[in-house]
């Protein structure tokens, strides 16, 4: 992070260099030099602006080391098709949130770096996004109520989003959906769903969530 907040404000104070030669030519009626300077401050101002909005995201979103978890989900069940789940996320107060459906459904962010992005040194960082409740019968997916819940906070300055809309700006970074995630819902089951650098994995957590497992599309 030291390297990259050291990119940052190398980039900002060379572009503001450009800005200020570019001026200067230009008073003097020098178009030429005026033009590389401004070639070279727009240059060096996106290289700024990337740097920097790498930075915030970086700490805006959790790092990816290998496998692990990234949150507990439990399901009580409150009425035919529809379920409370209890989402548990360390360090964060648990949510509860109302899905309708049979099954259950995780989607997350993922950033991975490559180069040039890769010189930095920084570890891949993820988010999670949303949590739905689906249908296993398709007919009933495509003609009952769907619920979806959002996960994280929309952020102005959101590497992820950017790198997805404009990659030509963002070299370097590899932004998507990790594997989305899912399995039945039933009364007590409890899972655990962990993240690998290139999928989202759940496992059942107890007697309930295994005999849900064990039923599936039978």
């Amino acid at each position: 992070m030291n390297l990259l907040l050291a990119a940052s404000t190398v980039f900002t104070l060379v572009a503001l260099y450009f800005l200020f030669s570019m001026l200067r030519h230009a008073r003097r009626r020098r178009p030429i030099r005026a033009t590389r300077s401004l070639a070279g401050g727009v240059l060096s101002g996106a290289l700024g602006s990337a740097s920097i909005l790498i930075a915030f995201s970086y700490y805006g979103y959790d790092r990816l080391v290998d496998e692990q978890q990234v949150s507990r989900i439990e399901f009580s069940q409150t009425m035919p098709d529809e379920y409370t789940a209890r989402l548990m996320i360390d360090g964060q107060m648990d949510r509860f949130m109302t899905l309708r459906g049979d099954e259950w459904q995780m989607d997350a962010r993922v950033v991975n770096w490559k180069p040039p992005a890769t010189l930095l040194g920084l570890d891949p960082i993820y988010q999670l996004d949303r949590l739905s409740g689906r249908y296993a019968d398709i007919t009933d997916e495509i003609n009952e109520q769907r619920t979806v819940h959002a996960l994280s906070d929309d952020r102005t300055l959101d590497v992820w989003y950017v790198a997805r809309k404009f990659p030509v700006l963002m070299p370097g970074v590899d932004a998507y959906y990790g594997t989305a995630t899912y399995l039945p819902m039933a009364d007590g089951a409890r899972f655990e769903v962990a993240l690998t650098r290139t999928a989202l994995i759940a496992r059942p957590l107890n007697e309930a969530a295994r005999n849900a497992v064990g039923e599936w599309g039978q």
